[in-house]
């Protein structure tokens, strides 16, 4: 009997051994950005613009509820104008309290920092590059969106409430309300 115990015990610590080295092979990361590059033009360089409106952000927020009702994601919303002050905020009923700061917060860093939030989740999760935990008023969490017309930054929207794919997926909708591809 003990014999069978331990013959159990070490295939499955083989077999976890193996499986371990196979999802770090097959998960291996993408190699991480050279810091040391000098970019020909400077990255995220797009121009504050006229701060968006109550009405149009508003609106921004509309576009997400719409998309969690449809999914039955109760979110928090917030919209900020450039500089990263509040301009329209929404709590949808049973969303957790604590993403009231979180959605400000996220909009905030993507306002102020010109880029989706995601890129700092990215420099911090895929690539290791904790500095930037360190930098003034980031939180590296997706979900924040710049708004964007004519080239220039208006404002950014955040969600806040569920995973961080969900978050993304209910602000690209609202974002995408402004920010128009050719």
């Amino acid at each position: 009997m003990k014999l069978r115990t331990l013959t159990a015990i070490a295939l499955t610590a083989g077999l976890l051994a193996a499986g371990s080295a196979y999802a770090q092979q097959a998960a291996a990361p993408a190699a991480p950005p050279d810091l040391n590059a000098i970019p020909d033009k400077m990255p995220f360089n797009l121009p504050f613009g006229t701060p968006i409106t109550m009405d149009r952000a508003q609106g921004v927020i509309q576009a997400a509820i719409a998309e969690a009702n449809k999914r039955g994601w109760p979110e928090d919303f917030a919209v900020v104008d450039p500089g990263g002050n509040l301009v329209s905020f929404v709590r949808m009923d049973g969303a957790q309290l604590a993403s009231i700061a979180i959605a400000e917060h996220k909009a905030r860093t993507a306002a102020r920092y010109r880029r989706p939030t995601v890129a700092f989740e990215n420099a911090v999760q895929k690539f290791g590059f904790n500095y930037i935990l360190t930098l003034d008023d980031v939180i590296a969490s997706r979900g924040g969106i710049p708004l964007v017309e004519d080239g220039t930054i208006i404002g950014a929207v955040r969600c806040s409430g569920g995973t961080g794919s969900q978050d993304e997926a209910l602000c690209t909708v609202a974002a995408n309300t402004i920010n128009k591809t050719p």
